[in-house]
């Protein structure tokens, strides 16, 4: 059983509607009924509790970078001069409008944030550092690394039973 931090508790089969959304979150409630042995008005009921429990955040369609003319994808390390409240607010709002983050973290270590960007190509690579990222007050450094090939890309969370 999953305890969330709502108190509520996962059985097996929220846990397998929840694999299998996480898998095509466009199934329909017949078939999804179907995969899970449950009837649709029962899974559908589910469904409604665990979107309502905050188990599912949204519904999305993941892209294909390349076929959207997205060629780079990049990792890029940023620390912040000063860790002032104002100047980390500016610096979550700044990164929090620009298009091209797909993702951004405040994490431990040797930087502040890791941000996941997608780029067109190099010189859009070369804008978003020097005119988009570096004039953001605060920022101390930036380390970039460009991802060469995607090894393993996943949006499902495991859920128990599955490590």
């Amino acid at each position: 059983m999953i305890k969330s931090s709502y108190d509520t508790t996962l059985d097996d089969l929220d846990r397998q509607i929840l694999k299998e959304l996480q898998e095509d979150g466009r199934l329909s409630s017949v078939e999804l009924a179907r995969r899970v042995g449950l009837s649709t008005s029962a899974t559908h009921a589910r469904i409604k509790r665990l979107e309502q429990d905050g188990y599912v955040d949204r519904y999305v369609a993941l892209l294909n970078w390349e076929q959207a003319g997205y060629d780079m994808v990049c990792f890029v390390n940023v620390s912040l001069q000063m860790h002032q409240p104002d100047s980390v607010t500016a610096f979550k709002a700044a990164v929090q409008a620009m298009p091209e983050v797909l993702e951004a973290f405040h994490v431990t270590g040797e930087f502040d944030y890791l941000l996941k960007v997608a780029i067109r190509n190099r010189k859009d690579l070369e804008r978003f550092v020097l005119h988009r990222l570096t004039p953001i007050a605060g920022v101390a450094r930036i380390y970039t690394s460009l991802v060469l090939s995607v090894v393993k890309a996943s949006t499902a969370l495991p859920l128990d039973g599955d490590q």
